[in-house]
């Protein structure tokens, strides 16, 4: 296990009745709920009425688990083209909250929420919270975004949730969150991975690290590696945890990993796990990569019946080390809609953040790809931080760290790439959702 060692780890369960229930058991549990809920959605949701029919599926059809794959799949332009409220199971005066998420057409992905359904959100942060180590007596500084993004009111529901304090402090000002988490004595605090490496660096640069009462980081919202978590943890010598979620099925809180890393366990009694073939949405053995696909078993007021995500995933069903059955998927590869197609090749930007993470120094993880054209050929550049001594150095120095970098990612990603050297701090740092890809092919 990297970093600091957790003596109670197999008491870290905060629903043990559901997170360590037999196969037999949830899968009695999935079948109650997913018949309950596909009759729900065929008698107030036109949209999946109407689907349903084209395919001459009736909700009698659905005995139980087994027969999901019957149904109908839903995705983000289903969601966009019934926006904002067309997919409602519910009257819009049961509607307690909506959340949402930026989209390419200027529209929003937007999500409701009945009261129950906030409550169950904030119960599933909170068994991540255990998962983490964290209790009551916990004080969680929050830099995700507060607003529509669920990040923020996600964690803070979590927070309530566990009876733990919330520090709402949202994204930016990173000298304010530095001296916040140190005067609050915040012990555990909550972000993108991308900005919590910037917070670890700024951290330790700001010669804080040892005065910093945290042990726990709850990282997501972005694919990143387990190099990038180690990286993190060996700065500020604590454990961190990747929390996997998305608006339109709850936000954070739908899967997250145990201090054994070893995937992240999903919640299926709330949101049933599928991974298929993207090219013929077949499913997948365990172990096997595919798209992740949703059904929320227990949402009442947007309840989506196969939504298909595009993180690109595998799963296992086997019993974890922690004890929970819950199944686990594994870090994301990418998402069908960020991978780049390079010369046949499918290029993923974590594959760029592994390789440059294994190099064992020379190089920071922050990094920028840039596709173009020339000549009718496609031309991948990834722009690459140089540590500080290292861009200090000769001229000769940094040919050769550029021929290594440039070797070494043509080993991981099978194409040869253009690797350009720039100095420290250089390349923009994002306290969302990092930007790692400017693909000028599409501009």
């Amino acid at each position: 296990m990297a970093g600091v060692a957790i003596e109670n780890w197999k008491e870290m369960i905060r629903d043990p009745k559901i997170e360590c229930m037999s196969r037999d058991e949830m899968s009695a549990l999935q079948s109650e709920r997913l018949v309950k809920q596909v009759k729900n959605v065929y008698e107030h949701v036109e949209f999946y009425r109407k689907k349903m029919d084209e395919l001459g599926v009736e909700p009698g059809d659905i005995k139980g688990i087994e027969d999901i794959n019957k149904l109908p799949f839903t995705t983000k332009e289903d969601l966009r083209d019934n926006y904002p409220f067309g997919l409602l199971a519910v009257p819009q005066d049961k509607i307690a909250r909506v959340q949402g998420t930026s989209g390419t057409t200027g529209k929003l992905t937007l999500a409701s929420y009945t009261q129950k359904d906030v409550d169950v959100w904030g119960e599933c942060v909170a068994r991540g919270l255990v998962m983490a180590g964290l209790t009551s007596a916990d004080r969680i500084h929050v830099c995700y975004g507060y607003g529509l993004f669920t990040g923020g009111m996600g964690l803070d529901l979590g927070a309530k949730a566990l009876g733990a304090m919330a520090i709402p402090m949202s994204s930016g000002n990173t000298k304010r969150q530095l001296m916040c988490m140190e005067d609050f004595g915040a012990t555990a605090f909550g972000c993108t991975p991308s900005y919590a490496l910037y917070l670890a660096e700024a951290a330790q640069e700001a010669g804080i690290v040892d005065r910093l009462q945290i042990k726990a980081s709850i990282n997501g919202a972005e694919p990143w590696t387990d190099e990038m978590r180690k990286k993190i943890e060996s700065i500020l010598h604590i454990n961190s945890f990747d929390i996997y979620g998305l608006c339109e099925i709850t936000g954070p809180g739908v899967a997250m990993d145990c201090i054994h890393h070893k995937g992240l366990h999903v919640y299926e009694d709330y949101f049933y796990p599928e991974i298929l073939n993207p090219a013929d949405q077949s499913a997948c053995a365990d172990g096997e990569t595919g798209e992740l696909v949703f059904t929320t078993l227990a949402k009442e007021g947007m309840p989506l019946i196969r939504y298909r995500t595009k993180d690109l995933t595998s799963i296992e069903h086997g019993t974890c080390e922690c004890g929970r059955t819950l199944p686990r998927i594994q870090k994301f590869t990418g998402r069908t809609d960020d991978m780049k197609v390079i010369r046949g090749v499918n290029v993923f930007p974590t594959q760029v953040e592994t390789a440059l993470l294994s190099m064992g120094g020379g190089v920071a993880p922050h990094y920028m790809l840039i596709v173009d054209r020339e000549n009718n050929l496609d031309v991948l550049t990834v722009m690459v931080e140089v540590d500080e001594k290292y861009f200090s150095d000769e001229i000769r120095k940094l040919d050769e760290l550029k021929s290594k970098v440039g070797a070494v990612l043509k080993q991981a990603l099978g194409v040869s790439v253009r690797v350009k050297l720039v100095e420290p701090k250089t390349i923009q740092r994002s306290e969302g959702k990092a930007k790692r890809v400017i693909d000028n092919r599409e501009l």
